[in-house]
């Protein structure tokens, strides 16, 4: 995938999460096999529904972060979105209610740092993998 794609890969794990998919008009698959493994993993060792988007997140990158996090609905209070904007060097992970149960702000931190080492080689969907990854380390840790 190119830095500054949108790209939304909402739960594609293995289909058991069809309410995390955004509407068709915002929904375009990431190609990286990294990152869709990492997804699948994700979903199926933790039981929370995983995003990630990569684009531009403007001016507030939280704030459109948070939108995007919202587009999910119903499932967003146990999904966790990783948002990249490689072209302003941003990135944000939003958890809903119920994933920030058992993924602390912490854990999202030391992925973050994590991702940004990776992005820092020019690797973003390796980063992007690591960093979920990561994420899911952690919350098998807190259980």
């Amino acid at each position: 995938m190119a830095p500054g794609d949108d790209a939304v890969a909402p739960g594609r794990g293995g289909g058991e999460h069809p309410e995390t998919a955004l509407p068709p008009a915002q929904a375009t698959l990431i190609e990286s096999g990294q990152i869709r493994r990492a997804i699948g993993i994700a979903e199926k060792q933790t039981g929370l529904n995983w995003s990630v988007f990569v684009g531009d997140l403007g001016s507030d990158s939280r704030k459109e972060a948070e939108a995007r996090h919202a587009e999910l609905g119903p499932a967003a209070a146990k999904s966790v979105l990783v948002a990249v904007d490689p072209t302003a060097h941003r990135l944000e992970i939003v958890t809903g209610a119920e994933a920030r149960q058992v993924l602390d702000d912490r854990s999202c931190a030391l992925a973050a740092a994590s991702m940004a080492s990776t992005f820092a080689v020019r690797d973003l969907d390796g980063g992007i993998a690591r960093g979920i990854l990561a994420m899911v380390e952690h919350v098998r840790r807190s259980r």
